[in-house]
């Protein structure tokens, strides 16, 4: 038997794994312990979108269950400048760029800076987990059947990780699609600060 393997079935094989891995990627939530069907984001590629005053979106009133307990009101927080991460436990671009978004909450909290992430489509002791792992200190709203995220359709996250900036009046002031990072994310929020 010949050990080398012909064009023709090297081809083949590839093919098989490259199903193997697509497959392996669409694993549903279900099987993670959040239920439902796979409507998982795609990831984005970090684009940052900054909207004019006049040009932005208010995001309706969102109020749902705490990761670690009790309930989140996004009207509670109007008048401050407001950080909604979307992030889930599964999602290894969220694992990248979580100490970014410690570092940016910890230097702005003082500054009235607050910051509530939506763990999507999860199961809730995995994201308990991430948290714990990653030392997030702020709040989370727990989002397992994607609910939560539909609130904000007027300028929609559409990927995993998603970041979305909140002027002092609720509405989207910047959006970034994709994992964020330090330095992309602290002039976002320090220009939404300065804003009177």
């Amino acid at each position: 038997m010949n050990p080398r393997l012909s064009p023709a079935r090297a081809g083949a094989a590839v093919a098989a794994l490259c199903a193997l891995l697509a497959g392996c990627a669409g694993t549903s939530a279900s099987e993670n312990g959040a239920g439902g069907n796979d409507n998982r984001f795609i990831s984005g590629n970090g684009n940052v979108t900054e909207f004019k005053p006049g040009d932005r979106k208010s995001v309706q009133d969102v109020e749902a269950e705490g990761l670690s307990g009790g309930r989140h009101r996004l009207a509670d927080l109007k008048g401050k400048v407001v950080v909604v991460n979307f992030w889930a436990s599964w999602c290894a671009p969220c694992r990248g760029e979580a100490p970014s978004l410690e570092q940016v909450y910890s230097e702005n909290k003082a500054k009235g800076v607050e910051f509530l992430g939506v763990n999507f489509k999860d199961a809730k002791e995995n994201g308990k987990a991430f948290e714990r792992k990653f030392k997030v200190t702020y709040p989370s709203m727990f989002d397992a059947d994607g609910r939560v995220t539909l609130a904000f359709r007027e300028v929609p996250p559409s990927a995993i990780p998603s970041t979305l900036v909140l002027d002092r009046q609720g509405r989207i002031a910047a959006r970034v699609i994709g994992a964020t990072t330090y330095s992309k994310l602290g002039p976002l929020v320090a220009k939404t600060l300065a804003e009177k």
